[in-house]
């Protein structure tokens, strides 16, 4: 049981990172992203093909996963993105839906369809456990990584969004972009950074994902309906609420298939609904949010 709540955890842990991205720019952007798997995913291939094919160790391609992937949402935010702010959320929808295919396309037909892997550094293969029987804690040193990372992910875009000009300039440049121009504010500049940083994000997220959820071109498809559930749960108006949805989840996902493997993800399911009844508008969404 400790064992299976602590994979459950890290789960959920990266669920969150993978979906924050697409929090970050459906909470405080009001755009509906739903090609944010396809960045998740040029992240992963992105640390895939530094490893394989250039020879970088796993720790530097992260960071490189994230700049690239910054580097592409930006570029496709001055060119495709910035035009769609406005339209209708279907219109969002359908637009960000025919990337995602394209991405899936253009990866099979660059790539391949073939399952991509890994090779984790000696270090972060390594296990501990504690206990014994039933009540034995096993914990693999790649998820306690991972719970590393998104803890210091999640604490510094909290601080980011809430003590710093940029965070200031993000809540006003959303909430009246006429006055934010007015006042002075570079709105067109604060949505490119953001939406970069939440491409980033998603590429980190998909990164450190390729060992544990797998690494193909359907990826995004995959995937793309947790992180749906993610945001619906935890609301989006702050970064506490995808945490502690992912981390629902997460558990919830593991435990499931453990227990009732037949069910496959029907437990999570099951559980979204029943939250969305209880919290149409998230776990953590002020009074009168939308």
């Amino acid at each position: 049981m400790p064992t299976l709540l602590f994979d459950g955890i890290a789960y959920g842990m990266l669920l969150f990172i993978l979906a924050l991205g697409l929090a970050v720019t459906m909470g405080l952007m009001n755009f509906i992203n739903l090609a944010h798997g396809a960045f998740a995913m040029a992240g992963g291939y992105t640390l895939v093909l530094l490893m394989q094919r250039a020879g970088w160790p796993f720790l530097a391609c992260l960071p490189a996963a994230f700049v690239v992937t910054a580097a592409l949402g930006a570029v496709m935010e001055r060119l495709l993105y910035r035009h769609m702010y406005r339209r209708p959320h279907l219109d969002q929808v359908l637009f960000s839906i025919g990337l995602t295919f394209m991405a899936v396309a253009a990866v099979d037909y660059l790539i391949g369809s073939s399952q991509q892997n890994i090779q984790l550094p000696d270090f972060l293969r390594q296990r501990f456990e504690f206990g014994s029987g039933k009540w034995m804690l096993g914990m693999g040193a790649y998820r306690i990584f991972i719970i590393g990372v998104c803890v210091a992910l999640a604490v510094g875009l909290q601080a980011l969004l809430a003590r710093t000009r940029f965070g200031s300039r993000l809540r006003a440049a959303v909430d009246d972009p006429r006055a934010a121009v007015g006042l002075g504010i570079p709105v067109d500049r604060v949505f490119l950074v953001t939406f970069a940083v939440g491409s980033g994000l998603a590429g980190l997220g998909g990164a450190l994902g390729a060992d544990i959820l797998g690494l193909d071109p359907n990826f995004p498809l995959k995937f793309m309906v947790y992180f749906l559930i993610v945001c619906a749960v935890g609301g989006t108006q702050s970064i506490t609420g995808p945490l502690i949805a992912a981390l629902v989840l997460g558990i919830a996902d593991v435990m499931g298939k453990y227990y009732a493997p037949k069910l496959g993800s029907f437990i999570v399911y099951v559980l979204m609904i029943a939250i969305l009844l209880w919290r149409p508008q998230g776990l953590f969404t002020r009074e009168g949010g939308k």
